[in-house]
């Protein structure tokens, strides 16, 4: 299975711990010449750039780990403004997304797949957000007030695609947004399990519109844990998800940023995947 807790994993993690600068959340120098290529080029007129973005990176990425703060970072990052400055740079270049998209690819190969997924599970995870946030939301089945994450994910549980919504928006109304996203980014995608709540006629006939066959896997009648095909791997997806503490509740004000924190987290356990297996 991907990423359990286990003994060796355990080791695995300490060992790749000791190739890390400061943090267990820093860039080795495998994943830093993975990333390297595709951070935006140094400007050709004006001043010369001096900050380090391989700090900038391990800066964000302690972040998303620890949950901390942007003015409680460390010392040994940058300024805390210049990486908040460079983390809007790269969500603007949707610059997360895809390291996290190359480095899916990537890791489909490494499992003996096919580079592009050609089938998709849906399901919808409620976190809380603070009040001081105005786009949150009640959400009467799980009595929670925050926001609501719409994810696909492939067969294996990587992340596909996300969106965000207010906790009211129901699991099927969520989704539509998600299968036109699907349709742009990941158009081999044809085959989509999901549960009973996207059993839903808007659901239905939109998946039908955009030509996506839509599997819904019922509920088990049965007591105790079932564990049912295509929806038990969603499920670890979010348990990977809350792995970083920043993504435990939904703390940013906007939903790109909250988006593209959700994306460093993810990619940085691909890349540790990828370049430390």
């Amino acid at each position: 299975m991907l990423w359990m807790w286990t003994a060796e994993s355990r080791g695995r993690m300490a060992r790749i711990e000791k190739k890390t600068k400061r943090y267990p959340s820093d860039l080795t120098d495998a994943e830093w010449a993975g990333i390297e290529p595709l951070l935006p080029p140094p400007a050709r007129t004006g001043r010369k750039r001096t900050v380090d973005l391989r700090e900038v990176l391990n800066a964000i990425r302690y972040m998303v780990r620890s949950g901390c703060e942007w003015r409680m970072l460390p010392v040994h990052f940058p300024p805390w403004q210049t990486v908040y400055w460079w983390f809007r740079r790269f969500v603007r270049l949707l610059l997360f997304r895809t390291i996290h998209d190359v480095a899916l690819m990537v890791d489909r190969e490494r499992a003996g797949r096919a580079p592009a997924p050609s089938a998709a599970i849906l399901d919808s995870q409620t976190v809380k957000a603070p009040a001081a946030h105005g786009s949150r939301g009640f959400d009467g089945a799980k009595k929670t007030v925050g926001r609501k994450r719409h994810i696909a994910v492939d067969t294996d549980g990587r992340l596909l695609m996300v969106g965000l919504t207010t906790a009211d928006i129901s699991d099927s109304a969520g989704a539509q947004a998600i299968l036109d996203a699907l349709c742009r980014r990941w158009p081999w995608v044809k085959h989509l399990f999901a549960d009973g709540a996207y059993d839903r006629r808007q659901m239905l006939d939109k998946a039908a519109f955009l030509d996506f066959v839509l599997e819904i896997v019922p509920r088990s009648d049965a007591p105790g844990f079932q564990n049912l095909p295509r929806r038990w791997v969603v499920e670890r997806t979010f348990g990977w998800l809350t792995r970083y503490r920043r993504l435990v509740r939904d703390y940013e004000a906007r939903l790109d940023v909250s988006e593209a924190m959700i994306y460093a987290g993810m990619s940085s356990s691909l890349l540790r995947r990828i370049t430390h297996p």
